[in-house]
């Protein structure tokens, strides 16, 4: 087996064991580390603007890559969605939403980094994980002049193989093949998203799991300053 059959054949679903395998573990066992370790109280600054920003970002992009990837390519036909208007849909929104993520997630570590407070109670796994984030997310953006290129001579074929490739992942049947003619700034992007799964259970992204939907219901808490007592 050479090293992309590999890569893109047998890696993803390393990755993806270790994604759902040590996040059950991980809650079954230190639920007291299952928390995203909030530095609101050392530092405030720009935090709720970069963290927004971010979070958005990131959001948006997940969800974007899920339906484009994951939805079979005739129903896209069937709902008279051109591979063309596809294809633009994907790099306008990657572009803007990869943007925001990037100026949100640049923000936050600089203030990790070198805000000394907030570096000094960081772990190892939150720099290494929010670096990780950021080249993942430089290497998205990176693949937009490359998809430009593309849709400027009408050619769909990277976006249909990417789609096709993560499709044979999901359903069982990897055909690393599909990457065989996809220009190298995918595959590189790819492997580092993969990373990004393979690494999950073990840094503060877990709370991801126990997203606080109930927020958007809660009623508003009253907050009083010592004015109030005076």
């Amino acid at each position: 087996m050479n090293l992309h059959n590999f890569l893109y054949g047998v890696y993803p679903y390393i990755a993806l064991s270790v994604f759902l395998l040590g996040s059950i573990l991980r809650f079954d066992r230190e639920q007291y580390t299952w928390k995203s370790d909030s530095s609101q109280l050392l530092s405030k600054g720009n935090l709720r603007v970069s963290s927004n920003l971010f979070h958005i970002g990131v959001l948006a992009i997940f969800g974007g890559h899920a339906v484009g990837l994951l939805t079979p390519h005739g129903w896209f036909t069937a709902l008279g969605v051109s591979d063309m208007a596809h294809q633009m849909v994907a790099i306008w929104a990657g572009t803007i939403f990869g943007l925001l993520a990037l100026t949100g997630g640049a923000m936050l570590w600089l203030r990790r980094m070198f805000n000394a407070r907030v570096s000094a109670v960081s772990r190892r796994t939150d720099k290494f994980i929010l670096s990780w984030l950021l080249l993942t997310l430089i290497l998205g953006l990176s693949t937009i002049p490359v998809s430009i290129g593309h849709a400027n001579e009408g050619n769909p074929g990277v976006m249909i193989a990417l789609a096709e490739w993560v499709q044979s992942i999901v359903y069982l049947h990897p055909n690393p093949a599909l990457l065989a003619e996809v220009d190298t700034i995918f595959k590189v992007h790819l492997f580092f998203g993969m990373t990004v799964f393979l690494v999950f259970p073990f840094t503060r992204m877990v709370h991801v799991w126990s997203a606080p939907f109930g927020y958007l219901g809660r009623p508003y808490q009253i907050v009083r300053s010592k004015r109030s007592f005076r």
